[in-house]
């Protein structure tokens, strides 16, 4: 019988990067993930690509954030660069030992750290968006994450495999289904200028003249389930209220509270964590812009788990991102963070473009 890792690695290699003979694969990851990381090298190897492996102790990354120097805080490894430019394809693996590790670390060193790799990460965006690399990144339950979702290993995993349909005998028809649904859904608000998001507490207006539509298919997120694109930069006005807690390098920010004028946040609060919601405001001047609005579309995914890579596709949510936009959607927006912050939409949730209703209480209408 097949392993679930080996499924796993063979539709996130197949189906979301599509490895093949010759490419250049980087698998990052965790001591955690380590039975995925090696079932990827594996599949990589059978596929005759050339895989390499980069492993991360969170518990060094700890002892950085807390003892390093400013310069320490910001250096980037040549080798890193090596292989941010040499890469075909690049896959990152989470899953953690401790998902508090950061939590109690000072927000200042946090965006020092943040700050330092802004130019590894245009390295990358740019090449990504030249086509030149593919990029995926995926979650391996672990007991920490299970912890984090409150739930036993055994739940999380099974929660992590339905999420992925992996629990399917062959999930790529599945997200192949996905995938052409959401192109329709794209290809409509392509034809769109204007957005007017309503939820409670919520009233923003936006327009996305002139952008891309992304359809989020399983290629660079995995689980995925989400149709996005980047605001006008300066057209973002009014309020909104994330009714679910954002998640930043470990650290909880709660009912966080943003104020748009002429596209920039004028306003910000939360209710726990207001220090690190503003410091990471100030990282640069991208950082009050929005650089992504999106909605979530996977109804597979049903439960907050402090995860942003499954709650960000919770089927029924909107979700906007502050800092750096993705260029493909044809956004313009810099900065070194990019910062996903989550609303409901199910209950009072409507979306209107151009006026029309196109969205209601958590489904497309479209």
């Amino acid at each position: 019988m097949q392993r679930i890792e080996d499924r796993f690695a063979r539709v996130l290699l197949d189906y979301s990067l599509g490895i093949k003979t010759g490419d250049r694969l980087c698998i990052r990851g965790g001591i955690a993930a380590l039975p995925l990381i090696r079932a990827a090298y594996g599949y990589a190897l059978r596929r005759g690509a050339f895989p390499q492996i980069q492993i991360h102790d969170e518990a060094a990354k700890d002892l950085l954030i807390q003892s390093g120097s400013r310069d320490q805080l910001q250096y980037v490894p040549a080798s890193e660069y090596t292989v941010v430019r040499d890469c075909t394809a690049l896959l990152n693996i989470l899953g953690s030992e401790n998902v508090k590790s950061l939590s109690n670390a000072d927000p200042e060193r946090i965006k020092q750290h943040t700050l330092g790799r802004s130019r590894y990460l245009k390295i990358f965006y740019d090449r990504f968006a030249k086509k030149q690399v593919r990029f995926c990144i995926t979650q391996y339950p672990t007991q920490a994450d299970a912890q984090e979702a409150a739930m036993s290993l055994d739940e999380y995993a099974a929660f992590v495999y339905g999420s992925c349909m992996l629990d399917k005998k062959d999930p790529v028809p599945a997200w192949k289904r996905v995938s052409a649904t959401q192109e329709k859904i794209c290809a409509k608000l392509d034809k769109k200028k204007n957005l007017h998001i309503v939820s409670k507490d919520t009233d923003l207006r936006l327009s996305v003249e002139g952008r891309k539509w992304i359809n989020c298919d399983g290629k660079e997120n995995f689980p995925d389930g989400e149709v996005f694109t980047g605001p006008v930069e300066h057209s973002v006005n009014g309020h909104i209220r994330f009714s679910f807690p954002a998640i930043y390098a470990g650290r909880e920010v709660e009912d966080i509270r943003l104020v748009f004028k002429n596209g920039r946040v004028v306003e910000a609060s939360a209710a726990r964590g207001e220090d690190l919601l503003v410091k990471l405001l100030d990282t640069d001047p991208g950082a009050r812009y929005l650089g992504e609005v999106a909605v979530g579309t996977n109804h597979n995914i049903r439960k907050f788990t402090k995860n942003i890579l499954f709650d960000e596709k919770i089927g029924g949510t909107v979700h906007c991102a502050i800092g750096r936009s993705f260029p493909e959607s044809k956004a313009k927006n810099r900065s070194a963070i990019h910062w996903d912050m989550l609303c409901d939409m199910k209950q009072e949730g409507k979306i209107f473009a151009d006026g029309t209703l196109i969205y209601e209480k958590g489904r497309f209408l479209i």
